[in-house]
């Protein structure tokens, strides 16, 4: 195979539709599931997100050698993940069926649940304090919200 045929491979495995929503959307999958991997095995990405002592968020709940008092428990981690991952299938099937209406609104409503997940264990609930590991889900999610909202039209013609 040449150098020309494996990069139009390469080009036809992303989504065909035009803009850059679809390809987003599978990077986000793609990343998604790699987070999604990352609490079955470990709870550092929960923990860097809800590491905190609801009753005075500004301090962390686990101190660096014990984890008894953790709200990230090895159940939550791996709820965590199964959430992340079933996210990551459907922004994966809405990166290649960008312009099906239904596979349009599932995908915003994981964004609008994402953010507004953040959003309450942040303001609410005060599990999760302000901070890159927060910062970073919370502006992909709600980004993305106001993404959507703006193309709705344009890929729903």
């Amino acid at each position: 195979m040449d150098q020309t045929s494996v990069l139009d491979v390469f080009r036809a495995s992303f989504p065909q539709h035009a803009g850059l929503l679809p390809k987003w959307m599978l990077l986000l999958s793609i990343v998604s599931t790699g987070n999604s991997a990352e609490c079955y095995g470990t709870m550092k990405l929960p923990r860097q997100i809800y590491n905190t002592d609801p009753k005075n968020p500004t301090v962390k709940a686990i101190p660096k050698n014990d984890v008894s008092h953790s709200t990230v428990t090895p159940l939550s981690a791996r709820t965590f993940g199964t959430w992340t991952f079933i996210t990551s299938v459907v922004r994966f099937y809405a990166a290649y069926n960008i312009d099906n209406p239904a596979m349009y609104k599932v995908a915003f409503a994981t964004f609008l649940v994402a953010s507004g997940h953040f959003i309450s264990e942040w303001l609410l609930f005060k599990t999760a304090r302000w901070n890159p590991s927060l910062a970073s889900p919370l502006a992909v999610s709600s980004g993305t919200l106001v993404w959507m909202l703006c193309q709705w039209r344009w890929y729903l013609k």
